[in-house]
């Protein structure tokens, strides 16, 4: 059963835009199925995956070119980069656009070569895991705290209770288990790991121990919706602060993490400089830490986390899915103040705190506050040189179990979870 992607349009504007189209993202979330749809059978389907293939591709990229003609859908290029050349050649010659569409579970190497193979000649689309809108088949756009664009939402989203937000949450966003309801979950993702350390950790970055790791997932894992301190991480994972940092990027690099960036300022100081970490599926995160089930997750010491990481990972889909680059940062300051999500666009910043609570009260806004000084032009005067000019301050958000979208104040609203 196919489930139809919010991301599908964007995928065709950029394959009328560039001759060649990269689609990447983790393992299992749906790149070929996707392309395959869109092409019908208007295109070849080649997989890197196929060992004889592959050798071909690597021993003879010329000949491959040639058995392989546009327009085509080749699969898992990480695994011969030999033929990125032959393709820049491909297209410059024919001068079509889409000739190539490609897909990579991984980021690692495979960025540098198509950035130094194709330059200019390839849009990059990176795809996660189902969003909440697509599950729900809903209309999806990038999340905004612009109260006419919720109501306006209101009428096509789905209601959703506490329980169904959670099962939700810790059943993740692979599509597989959407399209068949029977599958085991354990069993899911303990294959996913498995290959995920098999094939693409210990393959394609030459990380040795396997088991480390993996705790060091698990690790990570507990910490989503924390700031980083890789000292600590390290310690946990009994590994070196330095290893921690580079096998931190690796997991970044292979969308299986996000680390926000704190918003920084000369006029907003006192700030804390950490990045944030989230786990993009969050089925995945609790199968790391070893929840049973939905309901157990849900009244546990992760709970709130859990939900939070869950509500940055659907809005940062939004994004993706409509080929933007996330806006996405967080305020935190030295006097403990701080801000769940900032997202910044158009010279404004829009404050957004997220709550597991039906009923947050005013007092969730109080830190939005912070950000005032930003908003001052008094206050900017004196760093002009610097490049600080005076930004606005949109409506904000309170993201959290309420049943409705409703006013806090004049400038703020509680927006339900399932609006997102």
């Amino acid at each position: 059963m196919y489930i139809k992607r919010a991301i599908e349009n964007s995928i065709k504007k950029i394959s009328g835009s560039f001759p060649v189209l990269l689609v990447t993202g983790p393992r299992q979330v749906g790149k070929t199925t996707l392309l395959r749809h869109l092409s019908g059978q208007e295109r070849n389907y080649i997989t890197l995956d196929d060992p004889e293939v592959r050798f071909l591709a690597k021993r003879d990229p010329a000949l491959f070119m040639q058995r392989y003609a546009p327009p085509v859908i080749i699969d898992e290029i990480q695994y011969a980069p030999e033929i990125l050349p032959y393709i820049k050649m491909s297209v410059d010659r024919s001068g079509n656009k889409g000739d190539f569409w490609l897909t990579g579970s991984q980021m690692f190497h495979m960025m540098k070569n198509v950035s130094e193979s194709l330059a200019g000649r390839v849009g990059i689309v990176n795809l996660l895991g189902l969003s909440n809108s697509e599950i729900n088949r809903t209309p999806s756009e990038p999340f905004t705290t612009s109260p006419e664009r919720l109501l306006a939402k209101t009428k096509t989203a789905r209601k959703m209770l506490l329980p169904d937000i959670y099962e939700r949450i810790f059943r993740g966003g692979m599509p597989a288990l959407y399209a068949d309801d029977k599958i085991n979950l354990e069993t899911f993702f303990s294959s996913y790991i498995n290959s995920y350390l098999q094939r693409d950790i210990k393959d394609l970055t030459q990380v040795a121990d396997e088991m480390s790791f993996y705790h060091f997932l698990v690790a990570v894992a507990a910490r989503t919706g924390k700031p980083i301190i890789y000292d600590e991480l390290a310690k946990d994972a009994g590994i070196s602060a330095p290893t921690a940092k580079k096998w931190l990027s690796i997991l970044v690099s292979s969308h299986i993490v996000a680390l926000v960036q704190p918003y920084y300022s000369n006029v907003l100081k006192r700030m804390v400089k950490m990045p944030l970490l989230h786990f993009l599926d969050m089925g995945l995160c609790a199968y790391l830490l070893k929840w049973g089930s939905a309901e157990t997750l849900e009244r546990g010491a992760m709970s709130g986390v859990f939900f939070e990481s869950w509500v940055f990972s659907e809005i940062y889909k939004s994004y993706l899915n409509a080929a933007k680059e996330p806006p996405v940062f967080y305020y935190r300051d030295k006097d403990g103040r701080e801000i769940d999500l900032l997202l910044f666009y158009n010279g404004t910043l829009f404050p957004v705190e997220i709550k597991k609570t039906a009923s947050p009260g005013s007092e969730a806004v109080k830190h939005f506050k912070a950000l005032d000084p930003a908003a001052d032009p008094k206050r900017h005067d004196q760093f002009d040189q610097l490049g600080q000019y005076k930004l606005e301050i949109g409506p904000g958000a309170v993201i959290c179990m309420a049943n409705d979208l409703l006013p806090i104040d004049r400038k703020n609203w509680y927006v339900p979870a399932w609006l997102i």
